[in-house]
């Protein structure tokens, strides 16, 4: 005779046909042991079996596995996937099989207490009680019913209580090593879900709420999360195409086990039986869809919550080829998750933070003031990518008497709130500094003066230009920044050579200045470091490509600012590490007078 055993619940769905074997096997382990006992329930069966206190298995004639309980793989540590359907002679039960096969010769029930295995497999417990009771059938032995009794013994008690503290913390030391290794939401909600699988399930998802949105647990439902972490075995790989991926919005239904798990705060398990179950269980169709074709029989969802707010939400999932999830799988997770929790939590409020500081970037730069007439402007700026917050990075015009404008472009050290507040404090003072109608490099000797004197500023890069169209000339002075472009027609795009002193704020002085031709149709393009460096290039190298550049030398700024962006900045391909800001400026042509 031959059993067969199905998919759903944590140790296996009997099938119709095998009805009678295991109400045999009920009986037997209840003590009244009938040869059959006819029964149309095998749900009821099934539960009966799934929630004894004892662990329990069958293995057939041949002694091949072919059901276990979730006691019984909790007691004895074993797989469903590393017995089922597999000969005792190669499972951790090696050293069983003499009396297995006694049991199965005289039909007599046998006791005995493990004391690790001999063969191959996971090794069992030692110090388990266990019994071996013939299954039978139409009067004859049909199989083997394996249970585990209670554990007379304290001392291996407390041995596999250690053992299992050591694997927990185990756990969470490998856990703080490998998530939450950045400040970035996606990459640490990414690192969880790699984390669980094949660790703690099959497939894991983490969802995680946007910066911006707050809620205790237990909170408003229909909350709308980002999808950041989404991982599966190899075996599961083919039936998740149609789960919401990374970057893509998430909404769990009411009544799915994520929205159970959001409305109470607390973990919660759930072995779906059946299909309807499982598709109630699911946050929206596509995922009942997928859950069903990967066989999932058993669910674990906890919220992530950090500093008293919710932040995410993390589902496990296994199938049939695992044990289901038992109350220490959520004590175990639930530890993981606090932790992972924290790591989102923060990579949350440094987006926040992010944001904030992009904000006041945004409001204390806006657009550089008014130039004269005789002169054209644009300007662009560019925060960096998530790998790093906002910057310092400004740029500004100052009006000056007869017809001259002065240029500044800047780059304060650092990056968030504060650079950008330094950014504000330094382009205020430049512009009572410039108020003076002083020339550029005293300027700057002024500025580096007053910002000095300010123990918490950070010091920052600074070119002036000063364009004077009346008397066709530039007049320059660089306080450690790179050198500006000039594009000309008819000629390649020129690296002006300008004497640099320190950055400002160094207190160190010693600046230059240098002069050079405005002539008509030239532009001049200031900019910050992020437009041309790249991480582990040398400055010269990237300062060549910019010089290499054919940028539009008629048309408006506009256009030649884009054509530069697009050859150097995030569209030609590579991710801004830095903030970028470029000023164009180009001297207006006089029309001629009238006759």
């Amino acid at each position: 005779m031959r059993f067969r055993y199905g998919d759903g619940g944590d140790g296996g769905t009997p099938t119709n046909a095998d009805t009678t074997a295991l109400t045999a096997a009920v009986a037997a382990l209840s003590g009244s042991a009938p040869d059959t006992t006819d029964s149309d329930s095998a749900d009821l069966l099934r539960e009966l079996l799934d929630v004894l206190p004892a662990g329990v298995a069958l293995l057939d004639t041949e002694l091949r596995w072919l059901y276990l309980n979730t006691a019984f793989a909790t007691a004895t540590g074993l797989r469903r996937a590393d017995l089922l359907g597999r000969p005792a002679p190669d499972t951790a039960f090696a050293d069983a099989v003499g009396t297995l096969r006694r049991v199965l010769d005289d039909g007599r029930d046998r006791e005995r207490v493990t004391g690790g295995p001999d063969g191959p497999g996971t090794p069992v417990p030692a110090g388990l009680r266990v019994r071996y009771r013939p299954l039978t059938a139409g009067g004859r032995v049909i199989g083997v019913i394996v249970a585990v009794l209670d554990d007379p013994d304290p001392v291996q008690e407390l041995r596999r209580e250690l053992t299992r503290a050591r694997t927990r913390l185990a756990l969470l030391e490998a856990a703080a090593e490998r998530i939450g290794t950045t400040l970035d939401i996606d990459t640490t909600g990414a690192e969880l879900a790699a984390f669980a699988v094949p660790r703690l399930a099959e497939l894991a998802t983490v969802d995680v709420l946007p910066p911006d949105t707050a809620t205790r647990p237990g909170g408003a439902p229909g909350l709308r999360f980002h999808r950041a972490g989404l991982a599966a075995t190899a075996a599961l790989r083919p039936d998740v195409g149609a789960l919401a991926r990374p970057g893509e919005s998430v909404r769990h239904r009411d009544g799915s086990v994520a929205a159970r798990a959001l409305a109470s705060g607390v973990a919660v398990l759930l072995a779906p039986r059946g299909a309807e179950e499982l598709t109630a269980a699911a946050p929206d169709p596509h995922t009942a869809a997928v859950f069903r074709t990967a066989g999932v029989t058993s669910l674990l969802v906890l919220p992530l919550t950090a500093r008293g707010e919710l932040v995410g939400l993390l589902t496990l999932a296994r199938t049939a080829a695992s044990p289901g999830f038992g109350p220490d799988d959520a004590v175990l997770v639930g530890d993981l998750a606090a932790r992972a929790a924290t790591g989102i939590d923060n990579a949350r409020r440094y987006s926040r933070s992010q944001g904030i500081a992009l904000d006041l970037q945004r409001a204390l730069l806006s657009e550089p003031g008014n130039p004269h007439q005789n002169l054209e402007l644009a300007s662009r700026y560019l925060p960096s990518g998530s790998s790093s917050v906002v910057g310092g990075d400004w740029y500004e015009t100052v009006r000056l008497p007869f017809g001259r404008t002065l240029l500044v472009m800047g780059d304060v050290m650092g990056h968030g709130v504060e650079a950008a507040v330094d950014m504000s404090n330094y382009r205020s003072t430049l512009r009572d500094v410039a108020g003076m109608d002083l020339p550029p490099h005293r300027i700057l000797r002024q500025l580096d003066t007053v910002i000095a004197a300010n123990e918490s500023a950070r010091p920052a890069t600074c070119l002036l230009a000063l364009a004077d169209p009346g008397r066709g000339r530039w007049t320059f002075s660089c306080a450690g920044h790179l050198p500006p472009a000039l594009v000309a027609p008819g000629r390649p795009t020129e690296l002006l050579r300008i004497p640099t002193g320190p950055p400002l704020g160094t207190g160190f002085g010693g600046y230059e200045q240098a002069t050079r031709a405005l002539l008509p149709g030239e532009t001049l393009l200031l900019y910050t470091d992020g437009l041309v460096e790249r991480r582990g290039e040398d400055i010269d190298v990237s300062l060549a490509r910019l010089a290499a550049l054919r940028l539009p030398v008629t048309g408006p700024l506009d256009d030649l600012l884009d054509a530069a962006l697009h050859a150097l900045g995030p569209a030609s391909g590579h991710p801004a590490e830095d903030d970028i800001a470029v000023l164009a400026a180009r001297p207006r042509l006089r029309p001629p007078p009238r006759a």
